[in-house]
């Protein structure tokens, strides 16, 4: 007789496997931190018959084969598509999900599937707007105690998780995932329409809103509408005049992080982008681009009044006060 494992084993396993971990983020809660929902939501158990399905069967494939440490004299089974090794036959049986695409837990409301029962819990408290778990610091509410875990380490600064390459300290598991990549390149996914590889998953979400057109964050000051949250509220602050961002030599506030990133460059005197026609270096790629237009010719900016053809824009917007003085 075999007994399922239990949501929290569920949690644990998707932290073996980045993208997944990610994947289920997205199905289940954005802040979904496997470390952190071992105990937290279990279910109550169930027996099945050993070998009633296809995902059972797993456990008598000749590709799945039992391990024994010598030292400690514990077993582990290891899968022979990629090599993990698991201490039950329960966890290989869920990771083997992973190849298989297998997605046995469906929700009764919109018949979204999921891999793991975890999952599909989390998912269910999207149509309820149950939020059980609740900051003791500040009140705020999350769908799952993982959320509420990595939600917490904004409060006490806990970092735990430290990446082997650059020593960098990440708050969960899931960032450190993310940030990983961005040493080894490494971008499993992919847009169905035009195949661009992302290291994330959200990365991608936003990508495919280029393809639908899709901008479902709108601006409550004047309308204006964004494919992109972040995107939104850079532009918000147009209307707040808040300038998060500080220069921590002169002091100066920057509305993004991007635009206070140029501003250090005065400081530094780093000039990144250099011209390959002539080699002169530029603070910023916009500086680069305009120079090139001297190389290249190319005026792309044309005044509606006389047709004249100007390499930059404030050059065409000063050429038109000539004409609105004539006129006055």
């Amino acid at each position: 007789m075999l007994t399922p494992t239990n949501e929290g084993n569920d949690q644990q396993l998707l932290s073996h496997n980045s993208p997944v971990a990610e994947s289920q983020d997205q199905e289940g809660s954005k802040d979904v931190d496997p470390e952190s929902t071992r105990n937290a939501e279990t279910q109550p158990k169930k027996r099945h018959h050993k070998n009633t399905s296809h995902s059972d069967n797993v456990y008598n494939s000749p590709t799945t084969k039992s391990h024994c440490n010598t030292q400690t004299g514990e077993k582990s089974f290891k899968c022979d598509t990629c090599g993990k090794l698991f201490k039950n036959k329960s966890k290989l049986k869920i990771h083997q999900r992973h190849h298989t695409g297998e997605k046995p837990y469906f929700c009764e409301t919109c018949g979204k599937s999921f891999r793991t029962s975890t999952g599909l819990l989390i998912h269910r408290r999207t149509h309820t707007g149950e939020k059980p778990y609740t900051c003791n610091t500040c009140g705020k509410k999350f769908t799952n105690n993982s959320a509420l875990s990595k939600h917490t380490r904004t409060h006490t600064g806990e970092k735990p998780y430290t990446c082997n390459t650059c020593g960098k300290k990440i708050s969960n598991k899931s960032d450190l995932n993310k940030h990983t990549r961005t040493h080894t390149g490494e971008k499993p996914y992919f847009c169905e329409t035009c195949g661009k590889g992302f290291s994330t998953s959200a990365c991608l979400l936003v990508h495919v809103r280029i393809h639908t057109g899709e901008k479902p964050y709108t601006c409550n000051t004047c309308g204006k509408k964004f494919s992109d949250k972040s995107d939104l509220s850079k532009h918000t602050r147009t209307h707040t005049g808040e300038k998060p961002h500080f220069c921590e030599t002169c002091g100066k506030g920057f509305t993004t992080r991007t635009v206070l990133l140029v501003h250090m460059r005065i400081h530094t005197g780093e000039k990144p982008y250099s011209c390959e026609t002539c080699g002169k270096d530029f603070r910023t790629s916009y500086e680069s681009l305009v120079h090139m237009r001297i190389h290249t010719g190319e005026k792309p900016y044309t005044c509606d009044i006389c047709g004249k053809k100007f390499s930059q824009r404030v050059h065409l917007v000063r050429h038109v006060i000539i004409h609105t003085h004539k006129k006055s």
